[in-house]
């Protein structure tokens, strides 16, 4: 295990590493006790227990995940034959309030199984080899890397796969298309209450919210890479009444349209475009713009 105090500024990244562990083998129980801070164990391998806070036990099979939160008794344990094999992040931050809300932290659910510890386990081994003694961007890489790491453990919760739930795919692919909640939950015969359930806990905010950033993308790209009318594009993204894409436009990303184009126009060569760049094979541009 070795320790970190990161310093006032560091806090402000919003995440700070406050500690890292790996060990493995039939490994003495732990607590009860209470900590003041979030610690994620991984647990890659073997099995184990862990108690809830009404003394109930649990068993715990690896991939697992083991979520401590700030003033809640825990107490859990390697099986003492078979032991297991984990990593641990010992964080707190600002930013746990965002991740919580966008469900990569969940409180109420202390074991969280895992389809693959391969990801989280990697996030922790960079905090590892940032730990080496002298390293000067020790407390930076560390924190970049408690980010890293609670995606990754978001990505590989066992009850959502790594693109989200499959109801994201048609929110996706009908994000244009003038459809309230209600009807698009119809689409997939569920109430609208379920199909806020369903996005909050695949994608951490609400279908409304989901889809105006699907939208909202698209109209920047349109934008940014065409001259079409503001008119248009807010027609090709959904919205008959141009004032009122303007007026959600200028609230959400902090600029007009017109104002958006001014300032994408110049600075990204070669504007939009339906395919992905291969990051391997990046498109080269072979005049800049001025």
């Amino acid at each position: 295990m070795r320790y970190f105090t990161p310093g006032p500024v560091h806090h402000r990244l919003g995440l700070v590493c406050l500690g890292v562990g790996m060990q493995h083998g039939p490994l003495p129980p732990v607590g009860p006790r209470t900590l003041d801070h979030h610690v994620a164990i991984v647990v890659s391998a073997g099995r184990g227990w862990c108690q809830d806070t009404e003394g109930r036990r649990h068993e715990v099979i690896a991939p697992a995940l083991l979520w401590i939160t700030p003033g809640v008794p825990h107490h859990f344990g390697a099986d003492p034959e078979e032991g297991w094999d984990e990593a641990f992040v010992d964080f707190t931050g600002s930013a746990v309030a965002a991740y919580t809300e966008l469900g990569c932290i969940e409180p109420g659910r202390p074991l969280v199984p895992l389809t693959d510890a391969g990801p989280a386990r990697g996030a922790i081994t960079r905090i590892t080899r940032a730990a080496r003694q002298g390293n000067p961007l020790l407390e930076i890489e560390t924190a970049a890397a408690v980010h890293e790491l609670l995606v990754a453990l978001r990505r590989t919760r066992a009850d959502t796969t790594a693109d989200g739930a499959p109801v994201l795919e048609a929110l996706a692919r009908d994000a244009f298309l003038p459809l309230s909640v209600a009807e698009h939950a119809a689409r997939h015969g569920m109430t609208a209450a379920e199909l806020r359930t369903a996005v909050r806990r695949s994608a951490g905010c609400s279908p409304k919210d989901y889809v105006l950033g699907i939208r909202l993308g698209r109209a920047k790209e349109l934008l940014a890479g065409t001259d079409l009318p503001v008119s248009t594009v807010a027609r090709r993204v959904g919205y008959d009444d141009p004032a009122y894409f303007s007026r959600l436009f200028t609230r959400r990303v902090g600029m007009a349209p017109v104002r958006f184009r001014e300032q994408q126009g110049r600075t990204v060569p070669g504007g939009w475009s339906h395919t992905v760049p291969d990051p391997d094979r990046p498109p080269m541009i072979s005049h800049a713009q001025p």
